[in-house]
């Protein structure tokens, strides 16, 4: 009886630990998420695709960049409704922490003018954005309201997550161009990175499957989150 109650008791704990190290990781990826973010605003040579339409709805609103991503995460996230996804607890703190993370990132930042500075600040904007992805994806909160917006259309057309991936992507970053957002050589470099350096990183922080049990966890897998087929 003894041995049995130790155990448990063991057990617990090691739940324990397990949750507090997943939600170390959860709030730390998304801080870094937004950080990373940042860095590509200041570097000016392209942003993330959602990012185009953030920069370009706040140049038409006078928000911050971070205010508009927090205001169109969460609508992105209503629209989840009649797909009928399910958030996590990684998915509503998304909406908020990274716009949060970002706008105070930029805060603190001085202007880059050189391209001695601006293409570092790109550079190591894509690889931490990669790092962050994989820190809060491996925690298993659930994924963004972005992407799980496309995972839905995903489920609910019957369309490959591929196909969903490139046509949400691209409306959005030619609407937020058209609105001022700024792409170039970052955004290509992004898109051509971004899956395998998350992908690695995934690996990196995994916590495993048996850590992720709870009412604050969305289904799917991690690698599901980032849409790559």
């Amino acid at each position: 009886m003894h041995q049995a109650t130790s155990t448990t008791r063991g057990d617990t704990l090691s739940t324990q630990a397990r949750l507090g190290r997943r939600l170390i990781q959860l709030y730390a990826g998304l801080t870094l998420y937004g950080a990373s973010s940042a860095l590509l605003v200041v570097a000016g040579l392209g942003l993330e695709p959602w990012n185009v339409l953030h920069q370009g709805l706040a140049e038409l609103t006078g928000l911050t960049i971070g205010v508009v991503s927090i205001v169109v995460g969460a609508a992105v996230l209503l629209l989840w409704i009649p797909l009928r996804q399910r958030p996590g607890l990684g998915t509503v703190s998304n909406v908020f922490v990274v716009g949060l993370a970002m706008d105070g990132t930029l805060a603190v930042l001085p202007d880059a003018r050189t391209l001695s500075v601006r293409i570092p600040l790109m550079l190591a904007g894509i690889v931490l954005n990669g790092v962050a992805t994989g820190l809060y994806i491996a925690a298993r909160f659930g994924p963004g309201p972005r992407d799980g917006l496309m995972t839905g259309l995903h489920r609910r057309t019957g369309r490959s997550i591929r196909l969903m991936r490139t046509a949400v992507e691209v409306t959005v970053v030619v609407t937020g161009f058209l609105l001022g957002g700024t792409i170039g050589i970052g955004t290509l470099l992004y898109a051509v990175a971004i899956g395998p350096l998350a992908q690695l990183f995934l690996r990196v922080f995994d916590v495993p499957a048996g850590a992720a049990g709870g009412a604050v966890v969305a289904a799917g897998t991690p690698e599901g989150a980032i849409l790559r087929p």
